[in-house]
């Protein structure tokens, strides 16, 4: 398969990433990520575990539209067909929608919808011209319930499963899949020195596992959505 990977340097893209190339059916991969160095550590340590895959990797800041715009054109000059596209570029700033800093919900949209909406968009033609094809949004625990110090990140994150679930309806007739991935707290780097014991939350294989399993159906059925909890519950 061909797979779109975005934030894929760390935490869940990276752990999406490694799970699907340790299938050992030879996918090609397009990660990117703001951080350059960071992403070519990981594509280094993916082609060394799993070379019989190909990982391209490509800085781009996916709140840019132009920088998008970049990214889709430099996938093509590899292929034109796209099998999987996992949005999992996102970004979080806490703080409630009252007292948040002015430009808090600018940014979240930009990172968390903007994106995802964007670059789908460039995809799709592709993806209708083959008839097929899955995309995964990676949405949130946030995108359905509100929480204390959400904000402007629950927002941006409701805004994002409604797109899921309008595009979900309008790729239907194209033969295109559509999930809404909804984790709660997964360990990350991002939890690293919060003094959160990992044990208490998800790990980040497990949404990964969960994606991977959706994926491996046949064309005649769609997860729609994947919610996950850590056991004893949110944070």
């Amino acid at each position: 398969m061909n797979i779109i990977i975005t934030g894929a340097s760390k935490g869940l893209g990276k752990a999406v990433a490694e799970i699907f190339a340790a299938d050992k059916q030879g996918h090609q991969f397009f990660l990117c990520a703001r951080n350059t160095a960071e992403l070519e550590v990981t594509a280094s340590d993916l082609q060394k575990s799993f070379p019989e895959n190909k990982i391209h990797v490509k800085s781009c800041d996916v709140s840019d539209k132009a920088s998008l715009k970049e990214f889709v054109a430099w996938i093509h000059g590899y292929t034109s067909k796209i099998d999987t596209l996992i949005n999992n570029a996102g970004t979080y700033l806490p703080g409630s929608a009252y007292g948040e800093d002015d430009g808090a919900l600018e940014e979240m949209m930009e990172v968390n919808l903007y994106s995802a909406y964007h670059l789908t968009r460039m995809i799709l033609p592709g993806m209708i011209k083959h008839k097929g094809g899955h995309i995964f949004n990676m949405c949130s625990i946030a995108s359905i319930n509100a929480y204390p110090n959400g904000g402007a990140y629950s927002i941006s994150k409701f805004a994002l499963y409604g797109f899921s679930k309008n595009l979900r309806e309008e790729m239907k007739p194209h033969g295109i899949k559509v999930t809404h991935v909804l984790p709660g707290a997964a360990y990350t780097d991002s939890w690293s020195g919060s003094g959160v014991d990992p044990k208490r939350i998800m790990e980040a294989a497990d949404v990964a596992k969960m994606i991977y399993a959706a994926a491996q159906l046949s064309p005649q059925a769609c997860v729609e959505e994947i919610i996950m909890r850590p056991q004893s519950g949110d944070l």
